[in-house]
């Protein structure tokens, strides 16, 4: 290997980098990004770093000067804010400071208690040092600079008169502004990735279109765009930001699965009637495939005013992108060669034992690559087309890796606004790999974490790796209701509700949350009874408020919260903190741009009150140990005088949790936080 001759200074463990450098870290326009790095050199000379920063135009930011930082002497830190999308790079620069070295050497030989002939040459070069800075200043800089270099030559002077001005305040303030920069060594150049804010912060909600519309005479109709836009309104009003919609596209009749099908693993023992709707990830028909609307929910201009309408109200819709095919799915007679063909000449379908979907024909990315790339590539530019800017994508894990990162920056160099979510419940390395190569969010396994030993274990993993992966906490979703939630009773609901708002910049609910659906096809199973991926499902929403049933109004408010303080908004700031009792969790979040910060304590019990006394690190809440400072809790209204030990009493049955905003008499000096 051959070393490089240009590394002068040492420059290594620079963050954020993402597998060495070989994808992309991410930020989102106005996130304050930490960049660190070590940086050092042979012998005591001072050495200094900056951050070269270069917008996707190719723009440099002006140098942005790090500073040391935590226990090791080497570390440096400082923080950047992009302020448009696309492809931004930064490379840090070490450089010999000789200001700093000539700074330190004359106080400690001053307190020594050398005098003016053993300082002559320490003198002399302080003077040359200020001469080089002053000849690229200007105005009073430019004076007070050559001032100084003078009452360095003033042999008539005291010592101390000598050095005083160069050491003042103001100009020291001056010459940390403009160094002298020696031996420049520029360390290797890496990426980031800056998406729209929304890619980080978000409120998601999930429903059928085709169960929005009115029951006759005790039976459901299927719904359409126009019936489903009925229920825009509710969901904007409970401060949703984004409707996420399952495929909508036509569904097989081959092998279509009726009622209930989880309940029977190998296969549904019911006859599938006229009427039965099957799933709509059984995706493909004689009526069209990826590209086409299924004509019960309406026609592309239907889809196109449902996409406005959410719009109007200041939401955008999320679209389902499975790539799969129903037995019918016009792919399999013009492409079988897409599909994985069985000895006896069949074409395989999906299984998951015992779990069998002959309804679906996986595709086999290994058969004309060149061909399947090509085709989903234009699906999604078909959809894009129709106003969609973000894909949940389904069972992304199933799928090749390098086909994901090839396929979203394909569409990235044309429409960086575009956000790919990936549904992908799976093994941590392909979790974490899915986000690399260039997901936008991925799923989590929040859903399955209720104790507080694992929710910190897990909240803590994911605000390390805040630089490439963002998580959505999804409370449920069609696929999974948790034992947590079928017999938690409602305090549960409202558990998870401030878990996943609370410690994810983005959240998600599917509908039916809110109306506390909590009955599971069978004991055991997290599959919901009469699941509405093979049925029609309509439900009361306007009854179920008005009688007091439903949890909309507590999604509001939570939601309200959540855009009112920008420390919530953070994934990288999430720190926990210390509480007497295991069935509580405390946890906060900070903003360091408007130095917001927020703390939450929650009951995990949804049957019993719970007491304890949590020990705050007020360090990670930008106050000393000894301070006191007023919470006011943002769900009941209350304030509280509080410090570093707290009484803490939640009933589930009142109220679960406490969401604090925190009033100090000065301002919050929010610590940076660290990738």
């Amino acid at each position: 290997m051959t070393a490089r001759a240009d590394l002068r200074l040492g420059i290594t463990d620079v963050a954020p980098v993402v597998s060495c450098g070989s994808f992309s870290a991410r930020a989102v326009v106005g996130e304050h990004l930490p960049v660190t790095a070590t940086v050092f050199r042979e012998g005591h000379d001072a050495v200094a770093a900056d951050v070269v920063w270069t917008a996707p135009d190719g723009t440099r930011a002006p140098l942005n000067r790090m500073a040391r930082f935590g226990q090791e002497p080497d570390r440096w830190l400082t923080t950047v804010v992009p302020d448009r999308e696309g492809r931004w790079t930064f490379r840090v620069e070490a450089w010999s400071d000789p200001l700093a070295t000539w700074h330190h050497a004359v106080e400690v030989k001053i307190a020594a208690g050398q005098g003016p002939e053993d300082l002559a040459n320490d003198l002399e070069e302080g003077a040359r040092l200020l001469d080089r800075v002053a000849a690229e200043a200007d105005g009073e800089p430019r004076s007070r600079l050559t001032d100084a270099a003078a009452a360095l030559r003033d042999t008539s002077l005291e010592l101390t008169a000598r050095v005083a001005p160069a050491l003042a305040p103001a100009l020291q303030e001056y010459l940390h502004e403009h160094p002298v920069r020696e031996l420049v060594t520029q360390g290797p150049e890496y990426e980031v990735w800056v998406d729209r804010t929304e890619a980080l912060f978000g409120s998601w909600y999930e429903f059928f279109p085709r169960s929005e519309a009115p029951v006759v005479d005790g039976t459901p109709t299927h719904g359409t765009f126009a019936t489903a836009a009925e229920r825009l309104p509710g969901v904007a009003e409970m401060g949703f930001d984004v409707v996420y919609l399952p495929p909508i596209h036509p569904i097989g009749t081959v092998n279509r699965k009726g009622p209930n099908t989880a309940q029977f693993p190998g296969g549904n023992p019911y006859d599938i009637g006229p009427d039965d709707v099957g799933s709509p990830w059984a995706i493909g028909s004689a009526e069209g495939g990826h590209d086409a609307v299924h004509p019960a929910l309406g026609t592309m201009e239907d889809f196109r005013a449902f996409v406005a309408r959410t719009r109007e109200l200041g939401m955008e819709v999320a679209l389902d992108f499975a790539l799969q095919a129903a037995p019918d799915h016009p792919w399999v007679e013009a492409h079988p060669e897409w599909f994985t063909t069985k000895p006896d000449g069949t074409i395989a379908y999906a299984e998951n034992p015992p779990k069998k979907y002959q309804d679906i024909y996986p595709i086999n990315f290994d058969n004309d690559p060149e061909g399947i790339y090509a085709e989903c590539l234009r699906v999604i530019r078909v959809w894009m087309d129709a106003g969609v800017r973000i894909f949940r994508v389904d069972n992304p894990h199933t799928k090749p890796l390098n086909f994901w990162h090839w396929l979203i920056w394909e569409v990235k160099k044309t429409d960086p606004d575009v956000l790919f979510l990936a549904e992908a419940f799976t093994r941590p390395a392909m979790m974490h790999q899915l986000a690399r190569i260039g997901f936008t969010q991925s799923y989590t396994y929040f859903t399955w974490r209720t104790e507080r030993g694992e929710l910190e274990d897990y909240g803590r993993e994911l605000a390390s790796n805040a630089h490439y992966m963002r998580p959505n906490f999804f409370v449920n979703t069609p696929d999974i209701l948790h034992e947590s939630l079928q017999f938690g009773g409602p305090p549960m609901f409202k558990i998870r509700a401030v878990l996943a708002a609370m410690m994810s910049p983005t959240w998600g609910v599917y509908a039916g949350f809110e109306l506390f659906e909590h009955v599971a096809v069978r004991p055991g199973s997290e599959e919901y009874h009469e699941s509405e991926k093979y049925s029609l499902r309509p439900r009361d929403w306007a009854g179920a408020e008005a009688a007091g049933r439903s949890l909309a109004p507590y999604l509001r408010r939570l939601n309200e919260i959540r855009r009112a303080h920008p420390a919530l908004q953070q994934l990288r700031t999430l720190r926990f903190h210390a509480v007497d009792n295991p069935h509580l969790i405390c946890f906060s979040k900070t903003d360091p741009a408007s130095q917001d910060a927020v703390l939450v304590v929650v009951n995990l019990s949804s049957h019993n009150t719970q007491i304890g006394t949590t020990a705050l690190d007020l360090a990670a809440l930008g106050l000393d140990w000894y301070e006191r400072f007023t919470v006011t809790d943002e769900l009941s209204g209350a304030s509280y005088d509080w410090g570093q030990y707290n009484y803490v009493e939640l009933d589930p049955y009142r109220e679960p949790a406490h969401v604090f905003s925190i009033t100090h008499p000065r301002p919050v000096q929010v610590p940076p936080a660290l990738s």
